[in-house]
């Protein structure tokens, strides 16, 4: 009898230890929600935290009440903590802002799928913990982490030493353009891994390769969501030159975004319109949320085509016969105009396709190639006011 109760005795000792083990991790939760203990991610007045060596924009902008979630996320996160309890006392709706906001000021949280459950209090209706969707498990994560930093060093090794924040933006621009193919369907088209690794994507992963390129060499870039013209959800980068902020679109500046509305004729080069461009050129195509007020972008000094001597603010017939000759007679294979305004570009086109501005290039064209006909093609973009001749069709 003596025996059975001591068994018994030891057995009832492990079963209260266990659970009393097993429910340390809920004390110590409660213990921080009821302000017993501070929690280890954040503590009101704090000025400093890891924040992976870049500018936060997204936590820059939320409400300071918003903090303290934001930095639990972003470590539990960063720590492959894919299901937790929750220290940060919040409702739904702060969760959902914060972990937004988490995922785009950092693109390499790359494993991270495109849905979280939440578990939340019925009695506080407060978040108690959540698990996310991942797309890449967490044996993986590291080795192809070391992959994406490979792949976007890649990049950042071909740029000169030299080179000013603007040629490093227009360097990584190209180079996502260059080696990243446009395909609805590519797998991880969420993530950096689509772009970087898998060279095939979407918006999502054009913009994100870009913004993580950009943070590994120390530049700001923040990660913008929001709709184009036509309804279609869409992502596009902001960022900074010498303080001062411009619109970056990779995506739209592959040449397989043409033929939008405002558009005709077919284009087969890089689209630079969507290289630091401002407010008043990208919202007339695009329509950002407004989860956070996003900087003011109206400055036009980086506008590619003012840069290489292809922008005319007036329409001048000689000035463009001009430059129209110089680029055959140079036997480039295509010629880009940028105009002013509306009625400078209406003018051209008006010039170039109805009234024969064309006909002595194509007189040209025809005794260099020994032919009695001339085939060209075109593309006009009237939201942008540009005008792409290719001299060979």
């Amino acid at each position: 009898m003596k025996r059975w109760y001591k068994r018994l005795s030891r057995m009832i000792g492990i079963l209260v230890m266990t659970v009393l083990l097993s429910s340390c991790g809920v004390l110590d939760t409660a213990a921080v929600k009821t302000g017993m203990k501070e929690s280890p991610y954040y503590q009101l007045g704090d000025t400093w935290w890891d924040h992976g060596g870049i500018e936060e924009y997204y936590f820059n902008q939320i409400p300071s009440e918003m903090n303290e979630i934001y930095r639990e996320l972003y470590e539990r996160i960063r720590n492959y903590e894919d299901s937790a309890d929750l220290y940060a006392s919040v409702d739904t709706e702060t969760f959902w802002d914060a972990y937004y906001a988490v995922l785009a000021d950092h693109p390499e949280f790359f494993w991270v799928g495109s849905s979280v459950q939440v578990k939340e209090s019925t009695l506080t209706g407060k978040v108690m913990g959540y698990t996310l969707s991942t797309t890449v498990d967490v044996d993986s994560r590291d080795y192809l982490r070391t992959q994406l930093e490979a792949a976007a060093d890649d990049c950042m090794n071909q740029i000169s030493a030299d080179a000013s924040d603007y040629q490093k933006i227009k360097f990584v621009y190209e180079y996502l353009i260059n080696t990243t193919d446009y395909d609805s369907n590519s797998p991880d088209n969420q993530n950096i891994q689509s772009a970087l690794l898998g060279h095939s994507s979407v918006c999502a992963g054009y913009s994100k390769a870009f913004q993580y390129i950009l943070h590994r060499m120390g530049m700001f870039c923040t990660y913008v969501t929001g709709k184009t013209s036509d309804g279609g959800d869409h992502g596009w980068n902001i960022v900074r030159i010498d303080g001062v902020y411009y619109h970056v679109d990779v995506t739209w500046g592959d040449p397989v975004f043409v033929n939008r509305e405002g558009e005709s004729g077919s284009a087969s080069t890089m689209n630079y319109n969507y290289l630091c461009c401002t407010d008043s050129e990208i919202y007339k195509t695009h329509i950002p949320e407004v989860s956070v007020p996003l900087p003011e972008c109206t400055d036009d000094s980086y506008n590619y085509y003012k840069l290489n001597g292809l922008y005319y603010e007036y329409f001048d017939y000689d000035t463009v016969y001009n430059a129209l000759m110089n680029s055959v007679w140079s036997d480039e294979s295509y010629i880009v105009m940028k105009f002013g305004s509306q009625d400078a570009y209406n003018s051209a086109k008006y010039e170039l396709f109805q009234n024969n501005m064309l006909n002595d290039a194509g007189q040209y064209l025809m005794g260099v190639y020994g032919t009695s006909t001339w085939n060209y093609r075109y593309h006009t973009d009237d939201d942008f006011c540009l005008i792409t001749i290719y001299w060979k069709s």
